[in-house]
């Protein structure tokens, strides 16, 4: 089952995988706020049932650990500190967790880092325009995840320290101050 809870903000790049729960929970509602969608799934046709109701119409799946970078210990974690670098995308980030575990932290209203610790069976819709990043649990360091998409995937992450506001993300900060 997730969790939810805000980040101690004393990660180092060389411990950003470890938990760092401040001990402040955090509630779905409050991540429902934000525009994050999250639901335990029981079964492959709930997960298709959702996807039918949100109009996701492709999917594919993903594994991320250190055999799928075929050992390349550099590489591996390399591209873990790219999807560690905050960010948004101009389309939702739907993930459904099959196996291992990983941690998306999206910024809440006060710029605070919310961690979702997640697991399988759980799955994570995380609005467009919403800053995030991922990163793989230090306990597994896997993770096999599959990603649904409404039309073909927009894979350009849009990071923050570019300074680059899309439609999107001023959509996103417009839908939560209200």
């Amino acid at each position: 089952m997730a969790r939810f809870f805000y980040h101690d903000n004393k990660d180092t790049p060389e411990d950003f995988t470890d938990e760092h729960d401040s001990g402040q929970p955090v509630s779905e509602e409050t991540l429902s706020k934000l525009g994050v969608f999250y639901r335990k799934i029981s079964s492959m046709d709930e997960l298709n049932a959702i996807a039918k109701e949100r109009g996701y119409k492709n999917r594919d799946q993903v594994i991320l650990n250190l055999d799928s970078f075929g050992g390349d210990v550099n590489a591996f974690n390399s591209k873990m500190k790219t999807f560690y670098t905050e960010h948004y995308h101009e389309d939702e980030e739907i993930r459904y967790i099959v196996d291992g575990e990983g941690y998306f932290d999206v910024r809440g209203k006060d710029e605070k880092w919310i961690r979702a610790q997640l697991s399988p069976n759980d799955l994570l819709v995380l609005p467009a325009g919403i800053y995030h990043r991922f990163t793989l649990s230090s306990n597994l360091r896997e993770i096999t995840a599959i990603r649904l998409f409404k039309d073909e995937p927009k894979w350009e992450a849009i990071n923050r320290d570019s300074g680059r506001v899309s439609d999107a993300r001023t959509e996103y900060v417009q839908s939560i101050s209200v």
